[in-house]
């Protein structure tokens, strides 16, 4: 296994995170998942379509059956979609329920994939997957940080089991580029019962941690 354990305690990563695969690796594992991340765009493409590869089969194993996003949508600043009436936002991603789809701010994704590496897109896009999978399943959350925290834990979990399943590898060299864009994202104080609400650093880094080394059973 290329990706060492994180340690969930204090989120520590000693190894490195997954990054591309290898030429075949895909095909010979059954993903439908052309692209090798050589650059921004194709990171971008692989991530989502091997994290909506990995929750297909994890449904299958249960019997049910996984629901693709219906879009994948790029946008810039304030020209993208809305989500039942309420505006996209500059510099963010979101998962809306109203029409089951993803959207980005590509030029803000692209900025924190040129500043901090490219573990920025498979911190963003598996994470609003994961909303993505919790509107297919028991969503029944008391506050929003819950939610969210879950949601970093699913992309946690899809990240090392596809790492497990042999569809990623790690590039030596990019130990740090999950926890540090984990880190990004996190709230700057522990205000957890806002509406808005996703967690401090330290508690991000820990729901991913925990979700890659213990699987989905502990999300």
């Amino acid at each position: 296994m290329l990706l060492a354990t994180l340690v969930v305690s204090c989120g520590t990563l000693t190894g490195s995170p997954p990054d591309r695969a290898e030429p075949g690796d895909v095909a010979s594992q059954g993903a439908p998942c052309e692209s090798n991340g050589d650059d921004f765009p194709g990171d971008v493409m692989l991530a989502r379509c091997l994290t909506e590869w990995f929750w297909a089969q994890r449904f299958q194993e249960n019997d049910t059956v996984y629901r693709p996003i219906t879009r994948f949508v790029a946008y810039q600043g304030t020209d993208g979609p809305d989500c039942g009436g309420q505006a996209a936002v500059p510099e963010n991603a979101f998962y809306c329920p109203i029409g089951h789809f993803i959207a980005y701010d590509a030029v803000w994704l692209k900025a924190m994939y040129d500043q901090l590496g490219d573990g920025a897109v498979y911190v963003v896009i598996p994470h609003e997957l994961g909303h993505a999978v919790q509107a297919q399943v028991l969503d029944n959350f008391s506050f929003n940080v819950q939610r969210e925290l879950q949601a970093d834990c699913y992309a946690g979990a899809a990240l090392g089991g596809l790492i497990q399943a042999g569809v990623l590898r790690a590039e030596q060299g990019d130990e740090e580029e999950l926890l540090i864009n984990l880190q990004a994202a996190g709230d700057p104080t522990d205000v957890w019962w806002t509406p808005d609400a996703h967690g401090t650093p330290e508690q991000r880094q820990r729901s991913f941690a925990q979700g890659y080394n213990q699987g989905l059973v502990t999300c």
